[in-house]
């Protein structure tokens, strides 16, 4: 882990140059630009909010009222998590002419594209505190807010650097990934509050990492009151061993990905 954390250092110019051209080539001809950067989560947010308030209206805890703004505290970072993890799946197939040249570093990729969303989830945030602001909910603890976010930073990096080399040889993970996140999605606080899981589904998520750090989010954004240290703290030291496993399959993996790809 150690050395994968020296290499991602030595290269950091490189990383900061690729994402810059990955941010504009994704807005490439588009006449809204980096204007998407906002638009994208206020229509994610819509879509959500017209099929579970008015296709299928439900009867919403008061605890999370107004349940939009609960709701993009937590949609906000999970299309961060999840747009990272299914471009990662396919980043090295699609840089196979990169990673074949000897002095190119092929953990750079995955990198790439894990920043490259983070910079996305960065310009979504003006738009949510704007939303927090409407209705008076932003709090000192809002400057808590790094904190999850370097959890989700390392633990999404140990993720991508794991699926971008296995899919290489395993290209059968490119078409699972998306069901399987479809299906964590609902496994995760994103629509109802942590607290009021009950049965199994809250062993589920006492062992999902995704859950503590969404329920981070949404005490420091959301409650205005944050007490899940220990939840946060779990996740913390399982994103640490995400990224050391990640670290360590990438690392014997690397000889064979010039070849597979």
């Amino acid at each position: 882990m150690l050395a994968q954390l020296r290499t991602l250092f030595r290269y950091r110019l490189l990383i900061q140059s690729l994402v810059g051209r990955e941010l504009k080539a994704r807005y490439r001809g588009s006449v809204l630009g980096f204007f998407w950067s906002f638009v994208n989560p206020l229509l994610l947010l819509l879509t959500y909010v017209l099929v579970f308030t008015v296709v299928l209206p439900g009867r919403h805890s008061p605890a999370i009222e107004p349940f939009a703004l609960f709701f993009f505290c937590g949609i906000l970072p999970w299309t961060w998590f999840s747009s990272s993890l299914l471009e990662s799946s396919g980043v090295l197939i699609a840089g196979g002419n990169l990673i074949k040249k000897v002095l190119f570093p092929a953990e750079v990729l995955p990198v790439v594209t894990v920043f490259a969303n983070l910079a996305h989830f960065v310009l979504g945030l003006p738009i949510l505190l704007a939303f927090l602001i409407y209705y008076g909910r932003l709090r000192p603890e809002a400057l808590l807010l790094p904190l999850p976010v370097l959890v989700q930073l390392v633990f999404t990096l140990g993720l991508a650097l794991a699926i971008s080399a296995l899919t290489v040889h395993f290209r059968d993970i490119q078409n699972i990934l998306g069901h399987l996140l479809h299906l964590l999605f609902f496994a995760s606080p994103v629509l109802y509050p942590y607290g009021e899981v009950s049965g199994r589904l809250r062993s589920f998520l006492r062992f999902n990492p995704m859950s503590h750090i969404l329920v981070a989010y949404q005490q420091i954004l959301f409650d205005g009151n944050f007490h899940h240290w220990e939840g946060l703290g779990a996740a913390a030291l399982a994103a640490l061993a995400t990224f050391a496993l990640g670290a360590f399959l990438f690392e014997r993996l690397r000889d064979t990905l010039a070849e597979e790809v």
